[in-house]
């Protein structure tokens, strides 16, 4: 690794101040895939700027929505009882992503910030336009059975790795951020990017921003919700699919619904289309197929993950199958 210097910030100002000085500064928190990509080559600034001392790891509920610090951990989110209550969508999809040992480290805004684990990203002997702007996209033409089938370019085939994100793409959730231009809120289905010819550029941060919360409107997914995630091994594994239903019944009626897919795209791949379809529609097992066909439209493989355009919709099927049942 490069030698760097580390800095630690008391406030978000004057993190957002020190990082701003050094155009090779990243911030560190719980460093669960920073580290890695230091260790890799794959990134190697500077300075670090540390603000795990900044007052950004409270869970408050307040009227309408609960607003989640940047910095509060991924089990301190998970095991919320309140958030169980009345998030459980967020904390399922929390308790299935990697291992309690680093669910005990990785923060909110941490994992929203990750990598794709892309094997060419992560390799710096092999062309990755990710890493590399115009190097070439190993994966095309390449190994790529855990790569996209939704939204990819001829530039980038990844798939954005987290578990959490899924869930927070289909509940609404809205992004605060802080930087040398001020404060402002993205929406997060604004906030992760598809690659298009920039595949480099992950999300739509501006330069220095600092992610500072998320909050999450009140919503009536609290009780039909389910978050299925099929990987190679029953943990520490990312997601080959992966699916967040929220489902809001009455008297057998969906009247409102959540749909989000993990393991197929750049970004959570939220289904506002299957969610129209389904509301008004009396709950049975061929409307959920349906639904799931509907939920395809326009996925493409690339060769070795062929298996997920049939994977893709029985995995829609079976949770929306298992909210429903609850």
């Amino acid at each position: 690794m490069k030698n760097f210097q580390i800095i630690r910030a008391l406030s978000s100002g004057s993190a957002v101040t020190n990082i701003s000085k050094d155009p090779s500064a990243m911030f560190i928190a719980g460093g669960t895939n920073l580290v890695d990509l230091m260790k890799k080559n794959v990134v190697a600034p500077e300075k670090l700027v540390d603000i795990t001392a900044l007052d950004l790891k409270k869970i408050e509920f307040l009227t309408g929505k609960v607003s989640i610090g940047a910095l509060a951990k991924n089990s301190q989110v998970a095991e919320d009882l309140s958030i169980k209550e009345k998030y459980p969508l967020l904390a399922l999809a929390l308790a299935a992503g990697a291992s309690q040992q680093i669910r005990h480290m990785a923060t909110v805004g941490g994992n929203m910030l990750q990598r794709t684990r892309c094997s060419y990203f992560y390799n710096t002997d092999m062309p990755c336009n990710k890493r590399t702007p115009k190097s070439g996209c190993g994966a095309i033409g390449g190994s790529n059975r855990m790569h996209a089938i939704f939204g990819a370019s001829d530039s980038c085939i990844a798939v954005h790795p987290s578990d959490m994100c899924v869930a927070l793409a289909a509940l609404d959730a809205v992004v605060f951020v802080e930087g040398p231009k001020g404060k402002r809120q993205i929406k997060f289905r604004d906030f992760h990017r598809l690659p298009g010819n920039n595949p480099e550029k992950d999300n739509t941060l501006e330069s220095k921003e600092l992610i500072t919360s998320v909050e999450i409107p009140s919503n009536n997914f609290t009780k039909n919700v389910h978050y299925l995630k099929v990987r190679d091994r029953s943990s520490y594994a990312f997601a080959l699919v992966s699916v967040a239903a929220g489902l809001d019944i009455k008297n057998n009626v969906i009247y409102d619904a959540r749909l989000a897919m993990g393991g197929v795209a750049h970004k959570p791949w939220r289904l506002t289309e299957v969610e129209e379809f389904l509301k008004g529609k009396t709950v049975s097992e061929d409307l959920f197929k349906q639904a799931a066909n509907l939920g395809m439209k326009g996925a493409r493989s690339y060769g070795d993950n062929e298996f997920k355009l049939t994977l893709g919709p029985n995995a829609i099927t079976e949770a929306l199958t298992i909210a429903a049942s609850k």
